[in-house]
């Protein structure tokens, strides 16, 4: 049989006999009743699994082409000779991607987590404090309805009369939020946020302040004023890249080069170099990949070696820089720090409504909450990849180039080839 072209498909007359498609056994193009040239495809086959007759709808001509219908066909009668009704997969499919109920999701993770707890009184009670108080709210709304305003308003009520309750409360209910994004029924924790919708509960500190901090407002007239000279400067460029990444000064002074993938702007530090001993992966925003590019002819294996001895950079050289820029910072009578260049980020963070997941991994934090750290099984890479990017373009104070366009203007590709890759001599 021809197969079915374009031409006669389009002078397909409304209501006239359907037209078979020729190269798929069952696949049919049903005219429109009121529009020349437009039908249905319709895919004509008998169920493996319940040996009746069915008819599945593959989209209208001629938004899906012959030549897609036939693919979509081809893949459906692919299943169909595996023993699969394709209909039956697709409402099983849609089944399985539908965000369960609050009180069924709690169900579901307290089922899970009470086979590691040993204290029965404990398994009944993270139950019964989520049925008592969040459940009468929420109980019947889907994962994916919910939104930090949901939360406060179970937690409220007893927010400030029962502190302790409330606390616990709000962590099982992070708990489940959690479950729910690792999950995909939902794009967020909506709970992360839910501290900012109510008041400071009684004798619990606002803030704990553990390095003088430079406010994150002044950071880009600080960037512009005293880090943007295009001479070489280690300390400066070592002190940018930190503020950048919001990384750790001795995990940017011991930077090596086999620890950066250019290829996916990557910069993978290695768990023995880590404080918490846990590999942890920095997405590079194209401003902190042109401040590497730029230590490439340095000769040595460290990306940020001093200019005389080709080793890392002390943090002295850093704190030096600083007193010398006399960095402001929120702690009166005392100068901005590097390590407290990363609470500067996580407060922009939370003042650009970033969710606390992303900042706190971009942090390298690690999670206290043992019921949260159960569900935690990515590092959000990607994820983490436009915050990083956002913050770059705040502190910078400018738009940068796309890591592409850098290569190419740059001329850099060499330096991208891993035969090229400073090493130590």
């Amino acid at each position: 049989m021809a197969i079915l072209t374009n031409l006669k498909a389009k002078n397909m007359e409304p209501g006239s006999s359907s037209l078979p498609h020729g190269g798929v056994e069952g696949l049919t193009l049903h005219p429109s009743a009121k529009l020349k040239g437009h039908g249905k495809w319709v895919l004509r086959y008998t169920s493996p699994v319940t040996g009746k007759r069915r008819l599945a709808g593959l989209g209208t001509y001629p938004e899906i082409s012959i030549t897609d219908a036939a693919k979509k066909a081809n893949t459906m009668r692919e299943a169909i000779a595996k023993g699969l009704d394709p209909l039956i997969e697709k409402e099983a499919e849609k089944q399985r991607e539908k965000p369960p109920s609050f009180a069924e999701a709690a169900v579901r993770v307290h089922k899970e987590l009470r086979q590691a707890w040993k204290n029965p009184k404990h398994q009944q009670q993270w139950l019964n404090t989520v049925t008592q108080y969040a459940v009468p709210e929420i109980g019947n709304l889907t994962l994916d309805q919910l939104q930090p305003h949901h939360f406060a308003n179970v937690l409220r009520p007893i927010w400030l009369t029962k502190a302790e309750t409330a606390s616990r409360l709000r962590q099982r209910l992070h708990a489940i939020m959690a479950w729910g994004w690792a999950h995909g029924f939902c794009t967020s924790n909506p709970v992360d946020v839910v501290d900012h919708l109510l008041p400071t509960q009684p004798g619990k500190a606002v803030r704990t302040i553990h390095h003088p901090a430079m406010p994150w407002r002044i950071i880009p007239d600080f960037w512009q004023q005293h880090l943007t000279k295009e001479d070489y400067d280690s300390s400066r460029a070592i002190l940018k890249f930190i503020i950048l990444t919001a990384s750790r000064s001795g995990e940017a002074r011991g930077m090596i080069w086999s620890e950066v993938d250019f290829d996916n702007a990557i910069w993978t530090i290695p768990s023995s170099r880590m404080k918490a001993k846990m590999q942890h992966r920095v997405p590079l925003s194209p401003a902190a990949l042109k401040i590497i590019l730029k230590q490439r002819d340095l000769g040595s294996a460290f990306v940020f070696p001093s200019v005389r001895s080709k080793k890392p950079l002390t943090d002295m050289t850093i704190t030096m820089l600083l007193r010398r820029l006399e960095a402001a910072s929120d702690t009166k009578g005392r100068l901005a720090t590097t390590h407290g260049f990363r609470s500067s980020f996580r407060d922009w963070c939370s003042e650009n409504s970033y969710p606390r997941d992303l900042a706190e991994r971009a942090l390298a934090h690690t999670v206290q909450n043992k019921v949260e750290a159960a569900y935690h099984r990515t590092d959000l890479l990607e994820q983490r990849r436009p915050m990083m990017d956002k913050w770059a373009e705040y502190v910078s104070g400018s738009q940068p180039k796309s890591m592409a366009d850098m290569i190419k203007t740059s001329n850099t590709v060499g330096a991208l080839s891993k035969s090229k890759l400073i090493r130590a001599k």
